[in-house]
């Protein structure tokens, strides 16, 4: 196996949800609805703000590119699940694992820096409201939004080289429902000390960079919310933010619950569902954050609603 140095294995088995077949067909039914929603959602918060001038400003141009990524993130994991759970099981190419474990990584790391780049737009918007135009230009959210993506995936490009370098030869069943990180390494029979250092290394600026921009961001935005002297001025300004802090809340902490906390007690089945939370549930909810509780948004559906049934009766 040294030797030779190449890899053996040329397609990984994923277990998925080992349940009755009644229990499957039900989660089959779920997530394809939960799927065709995510995807509905999202588009339609996207098309909102390309289409309508109310909404082409700098915070919902950010939300617009977290719709992407959360069309991304489900797209790369779901359709292979719903296979897998319609036939108990399923084969993946060594290729389309590594392709998923990819785009994976990388949709992650991209919410990281997305989400933390919403927090410093709220934060100059409430601490700066008279500058706001001048600092939150066009050209400047487009390079925080690009940027964002662009460090995200080349920060996960640099660990899917050193990835594609392990040897896997042997075992090839993965108990999950996609190729995630852990059950990846588990399998490879290379050594993996300098990837786990990697991973500690690289960490420092996806996962803490972040979230340190996001609590000084807020830190200051409570000291100068807290200055200001009506109640309804208070309110008006954190209710700019509670949506995001929602946001921000549901994904670190599903996030947490997969990769820090303690591996010791989780079962298989306990593992499937935190994943299942921030796979599925978190692009599920974060369009339905930003629509249910944003006025600007609901207006521009009743907008587009209305445009339509005008439309329908011309016809």
């Amino acid at each position: 196996m040294e030797k030779n140095n190449i890899t053996l294995v040329t397609k990984f088995i994923l277990l998925g949800f080992q349940s009755s077949q009644n229990i499957r067909f039900v989660l089959f039914f779920l997530l394809f609805a939960v799927y065709g929603f995510i995807i509905f959602m999202n588009l339609l918060i996207i098309t909102l703000v390309s289409t309508n001038k109310t909404l082409q400003t700098p915070m919902y141009y950010f939300i617009s590119q977290l719709s992407i990524n959360d069309i991304m993130l489900p797209t790369d994991i779901i359709p292979k699940m719903l296979h897998i759970i319609l036939y108990y099981r399923g084969s993946i190419t060594f290729i389309g694992c590594m392709t998923q474990l990819y785009f994976f990584g990388g949709s992650e790391a991209s919410e990281c820096f997305l989400l933390a780049v919403m927090s410093y737009d709220r934060y100059v918007a409430i601490c700066y409201p008279l500058r706001y135009s001048t600092i939150m230009t066009d050209k400047y959210c487009v390079i925080l939004g690009v940027s964002s993506w662009l460090v995200a995936f080349g920060i996960m490009s640099l660990l899917f080289i050193t990835i594609l370098m392990l040897n896997f030869c042997g075992h090839n069943i993965i108990d999950h429902f996609f190729c995630d990180f852990v059950p990846i390494l588990e399998l490879s029979c290379s050594d993996t000390y300098n990837l786990q250092m990697e991973v500690s290394f690289l960490g420092i600026p996806l996962i803490l960079f972040p979230i340190i921009v996001i609590i000084s961001s807020y830190a200051k935005i409570i000291a100068t919310t807290l200055r200001i002297p009506s109640s309804t001025g208070r309110q008006k300004a954190f209710s700019t933010c509670s949506s995001h802090l929602i946001v921000v809340s549901i994904f670190y902490w599903t996030m947490f619950g997969v990769y820090v906390l303690p591996i010791r007690g989780k079962t298989s089945s306990t593992s499937k569902i935190l994943s299942l939370s921030y796979t599925v549930f978190t692009p599920l909810i974060n369009p339905i954050i930003y629509s249910l509780k944003n006025k600007d948004i609901k207006k521009a559906v009743h907008g587009l609603l209305y445009k339509q049934r005008r439309h329908q009766s011309f016809m």
